[in-house]
C-alpha cells in the first residue's frame, strides 16, 4: 500500500499543481516510486496518452516529473467547459456526453466515485507515493455532499492534506483561518500543515503572521514557497494565462488568439522559449498589430471562436495582414476556422447548421458525434509553407477533434498521418494554401518537435532579413531542467523532514 500526501487549496489558482508537480520530483529524487493523482480536473488544456485516452494537461506535467509514462488512470475524470455552464465529461479518457454543472454536480459526479476507486487502487498497488491534487477549495458547502476530489478522495486514499494558500492574492490569512472553520471537524484533523505560496518579499516581515497562523489553527506552517516566474512547466488552464501577458521584446514577434474557448494554448510553450520568439496573446479589445505569424489556437467550441473572431473584428484584421505577406498557422480548431465552411448538421457544437469559415483555406469541416483522441507520428509532405524544408521530416503530437475536414481538388497536404496510438496508419492532415502563408493542422504539440519549430523560426527571421540562428535546443531537456529547478526551490523552502513525518503517518 502507497504512502499518499495531499494537496489541497483554499481556492483554485493557489499554486496545488504546480507543488504536486514539484513533489512529485522530489520523492523521483529521492528514490521512490511516486505517481501523481487528480480524481477530477476541469481543464481545456488536455492532452491524449499512447492508448488514445484524454486526461488534463497537468497531470501529464506531473507524470513527467515523475518519470513516468502519463496513464488515464491519474486523472479518471476530466471536465471541459463548452459554455453556458456547460462542461463535456471525459471518463477514462473517453467522452460520455455534456452536462450542465447541475446535471453533473446533483446526477453525475458520485456515480463516477467507484471509478475513482478503482484507479486509487490500482495506484496503490504499483508505487510506493501516491501525491494527489484537489481541486477549488474543500470549503465549499454547496459542492461538498457531491465531492469526488476533495475531503471524500483524502479519506478514501486516505492521505494527510496539506493546505495551499496564495499570499501573492492577499488575504491569504484569512482565507486559511475561514477553510478550516468551514471544514467538519474530521476535515479539520485530516489537515496536518500549511503550505504559503507566490511569496514575494522579505520572509522576515512575514514571520509574525505564521506565528499568529501557527496559534490560531494548531497546523504547522511547513513552508514559504516564493513566486516563481518563467517555469517552463506546462499550465492547467486558461487561467493562467493572465501570468502570460507581459511578453518581453524579441525579434519575431507571433500573435495567438486568444478566444473565448482556447485549448490546449500548452502547444505555443516551446516557441515562446526560443530566445528571439515572443509570444503574446490577443485578448478582447486588444489590436493584432503587425505580428510576425498569426496563429489560431485550438478550441474546445470552434463555431463559437469563430463568431467572435467576427463579432469583435479580429476576422477582418486577419484578412487584411494576410493580404499584406502576414503567415497564418491554425491548430485544431483554428485549422477548422481557416476554412470555407463549418458544418454541424448534428449540432454537436452548436445551434449552427453551417458556417461560414475565414476562407483561407481551399477546406470544408463537418463535425461528427465521435471524437479523435489519438496520439500520431506523422512526416512532412509540403515546403510550400513558407519554403520550410519540412518533406520528410519526423514529427509527434496528437489529435483531439470532432470535426472531420475535406480539402478541395488540389489542396496540398501539409503532413501524412504515419501512425495512431501505436497502429499503423496512411492518411493526410492539414492543408497548405497555395500562397504559401498558410498552414492548418489538426497536430497538437507541433512545435514541441524541435526540428520542425526550428525550421519555422528561422524562416520567420529570413523574412526579415535577420540571419538565422543555430537551434539546438531539445524540449526536453528544457522540461527536466525546468522540474528539477521547481524542486530545487520547494525542497529549500519546506520543511521536507516534517514533510516525510506526516507522509509516514507519524
Amino acid at each position: 500500500m502507497a504512502k499518499t500526501i495531499m494537496l489541497q487549496g483554499t481556492s483554485s489558482h493557489v499554486g496545488k499543481s504546480i507543488l504536486t508537480t514539484a513533489l512529485c520530483r522530489i520523492f523521483l529524487q529521492d528514490g521512490l516510486r511516486v505517481v501523481p493523482f487528480k480524481a477530477q480536473n476541469m481543464a481545456l488544456n488536455s492532452y491524449v496518452t499512447k492508448y488514445g485516452e484524454e486526461m488534463g494537461r497537468a497531470q501529464v506535467a506531473q507524470a513527467e516529473a515523475a518519470g513516468l509514462e502519463p496513464m488515464v488512470e491519474m486523472n479518471p475524470v476530466l471536465l471541459k467547459p463548452t459554455g453556458d455552464s456547460r462542461s463535456q465529461v471525459v471518463l477514462m479518457g473517453r467522452p460520455i456526453g455534456n452536462m450542465t454543472a447541475k446535471e453533473y454536480h446533483q446526477g453525475y459526479s458520485l456515480q463516477a466515485l467507484d471509478t475513482v476507486k478503482a484507479c486509487l487502487q490500482k495506484l496503490h498497488d504499483k508505487f510506493d507515493r501516491i501525491v494527489i491534487e484537489g481541486a477549488g477549495s474543500p470549503a465549499e458547502v454547496n459542492l461538498k455532499a457531491n465531492d469526488i476530489v476533495n475531503m471524500r478522495v483524502a479519506k478514501l486514499a486516505p492521505a494527510p492534506v496539506l493546505l495551499v494558500a496564495d499570499i501573492d492574492r492577499g488575504g491569504a490569512l484569512a482565507s486559511v483561518v475561514g477553510t478550516l472553520e468551514l471544514l467538519e471537524p474530521d476535515e479539520r484533523e485530516l489537515v496536518k500543515g500549511i503550505i504559503i505560496n507566490k511569496f514575494r518579499g522579505d520572509i522576515r516581515l512575514l514571520q509574525p503572521a505564521l506565528e499568529f497562523l501557527e496559534t490560531k489553527t494548531g497546523k504547522p506552517v511547513l513552508g514559504v514557497i516564493p513566486h516563481l516566474v518563467d517555469l517552463g512547466i506546462d499550465d492547467e488552464d486558461s487561467v493562467s494565462l493572465e501570468d502570460k501577458q507581459t511578453v518581453q521584446t524579441k525579434e519575431i514577434d507571433v500573435a495567438v488568439l486568444r478566444t473565448p474557448k482556447i485549448s490546449n494554448f500548452t502547444d505555443f510553450d516551446a516557441l515562446g522559449a526560443e530566445p528571439d520568439v515572443a509570444v503574446r496573446y490577443v485578448r478582447q479589445g486588444e489590436a493584432l498589430g503587425k505580428p510576425d505569424l498569426i496563429i489560431l489556437p485550438g478550441s474546445k467550441n470552434t463555431v463559437e471562436d469563430l463568431l467572435y473572431l467576427r463579432e469583435h473584428g479580429y476576422e477582418k484584421a486577419i484578412k487584411e495582414l494576410h493580404a499584406q505577406g502576414i503567415p497564418v498557422i491554425g491548430i485544431c480548431g483554428g485549422y477548422q476556422m481557416l476554412g470555407q465552411t463549418v458544418f454541424d448538421p448534428e449540432h454537436t457544437e452548436s445551434d449552427h447548421d453551417e458556417t461560414p469559415g475565414l476562407g483561407l483555406l481551399d477546406t470544408t469541416t463537418t463535425f461528427v458525434a465521435e471524437k479523435m483522441t489519438q496520439q500520431v507520428s506523422a512526416r512532412g509532405l509540403s515546403d510550400r509553407f513558407l519554403g520550410i524544408k519540412a518533406s520528410g521530416l519526423e514529427l509527434k503530437g496528437y489529435e483531439i477533434h470532432m470535426g472531420r475536414t475535406e480539402f478541395a481538388a488540389g489542396t496540398e497536404a501539409a503532413f501524412q498521418i504515419e501512425e495512431r496510438s501505436c497502429q499503423k496508419a496512411a492518411s493526410p492532415d492539414g492543408a497548405v494554401a497555395s500562397s504559401g502563408l498558410v498552414l492548418g493542422t489538426y497536430l497538437h504539440g507541433i512545435f514541441d518537435n524541435d526540428s520542425y519549430r526550428g525550421l519555422l523560426a528561422n524562416a520567420l527571421r529570413q523574412r526579415k532579413g535577420l540571419a538565422p540562428l543555430d537551434r539546438s535546443g531539445d524540449t526536453q531537456a528544457r522540461k527536466e531542467a525546468a522540474y528539477n529547478r521547481l524542486a530545487g526551490v520547494v525542497r529549500e523552502n519546506l520543511d521536507m523532514t516534517r514533510l516525510y513525518a506526516i507522509v509516514e503517518g507519524k
